[in-house]
């Protein structure tokens, strides 16, 4: 038996120790915001955060996760209101909407670590999440944005 706690919560399952934590949450705990997009851990659909560190779901096995804490993007805020969510919004950044998860994910992480990122912090904190759509623009100035009205709280 395993227990983890996601978005706050415990819980626990019976399940293989190399599960991928992707399939867990999406499958065994109905969290289906983050998405499964390549399975090799390429494409950053499927980040979550684990003791604050933005890891790929895919191919973090459910072992690695007991005993820490692991956010989705369903707990990034009680109500949708993270400056980063906010952001997405008001820009309208998604277009098919599939990867923004993970967009977001990642960038919340480096807002965490870098108040005020440069265009260049961001395309490096950004680079190993795909867009299929080719939002990277949209992404760079939501990520402006929510860092502006972040620093204004």
């Amino acid at each position: 038996m395993i227990t983890l706690n996601i978005n706050k919560k415990n819980y626990r399952i019976e399940a293989d120790p190399n599960t991928p934590l992707l399939w867990v949450l999406r499958d065994h705990f109905g969290l289906v915001g983050t998405k499964y997009g390549c399975g090799i851990a390429q494409c950053g659909a499927c980040v979550v955060h684990l003791d604050g560190e933005a890891v790929r779901s895919c191919v973090t096995k459910i072992s690695r996760a007991q005993g820490k804490k692991v956010v989705t993007i369903e707990g990034l805020s009680e109500s949708n209101n993270h400056p980063l969510q906010k952001a997405w919004l008001e820009l309208d950044v998604s277009q098919c909407g599939y990867c923004q998860a993970g967009q977001i994910m990642s960038a919340a992480v480096l807002l965490r670590e870098k108040k005020n990122p440069s265009n260049q912090d961001i395309d490096d904190a950004m680079a190993g999440n795909i867009c299929r759509c080719g939002t990277y623009l949209r992404i760079r100035e939501a990520i402006q944005l929510a860092a502006k009205e972040a620093g204004e709280f």
